[in-house]
């Protein structure tokens, strides 16, 4: 459900399958670091983007690989 790839439709094209938006609790697994972690990373501007999804944080797992690429360069 979070994996992008290609899919058929009933023509024999293929089109882009979107990843699914993770909540907060689905990152900080991957990140292996607390939800408070991420919560506190958001408010000091250090993390991945989120987006507010009515009352709920979401985060784009191309943000996610985004960021996780940006502070693997930054050292």
């Amino acid at each position: 459900d979070t994996m992008q790839g290609r899919v058929g439709d009933e023509g024999g094209r293929t089109r882009r399958r979107r990843r699914r938006l993770a909540k907060s609790n689905k990152v900080a697994a991957f990140h292996q670091v607390p939800v408070k972690t991420l919560y506190a990373w958001r408010y000091e501007g250090k993390g991945p983007r989120a987006r507010r999804v009515g009352r709920h944080l979401r985060y784009s797992w191309e943000d996610v690989d985004v960021w996780l690429a940006s502070a693997a360069a930054d050292g």
